[in-house]
């Protein structure tokens, strides 16, 4: 199983990024995913979470300003963010619980991570 995180950059204050996280591999169900960022020195936060049937939960710092979703067909995690902060400057992970064998348990999968910079 792999997760690949796409969609980082650098922008302006104010401006809008939109996160992918793709879900590949002998997967047999996806429960809970979500997005997480961490700054160097720091703990790696929750940003936002969300279960298989779509609901959402988030940051006080980020709550009204990203949107998290998916696309459980395609297996596909987004974090639609807008209204950027430089405080939002961080690596953002992207994290699901995922079942491989149509029996087993669900098992936490981490991305690598993608830059997300912004300026002032």
């Amino acid at each position: 199983v792999q997760l690949q995180a796409s969609g980082g950059g650098l922008v302006q204050a104010g401006e809008s990024l939109r996160l992918s996280c793709a879900v590949s591999g002998t997967i047999f169900g996806i429960n809970d995913m979500g997005w997480y960022r961490q700054d160097p020195g720091k703990q790696r936060e929750l940003v936002g979470a969300i279960t298989s049937g779509g609901s959402t939960n988030y940051a006080d710092s980020v709550r009204g300003r990203f949107t998290i979703s998916r696309d459980n067909a395609k297996s596909t995690l987004y974090l639609q963010m807008d209204s950027l902060k430089p405080e939002d400057t961080a690596v953002y992970y992207c994290s699901a619980a995922i079942r491989t064998t149509a029996w087993g348990t669900f098992r936490n999968y981490w991305g690598q991570g993608t830059q997300v910079t912004v300026s002032s």
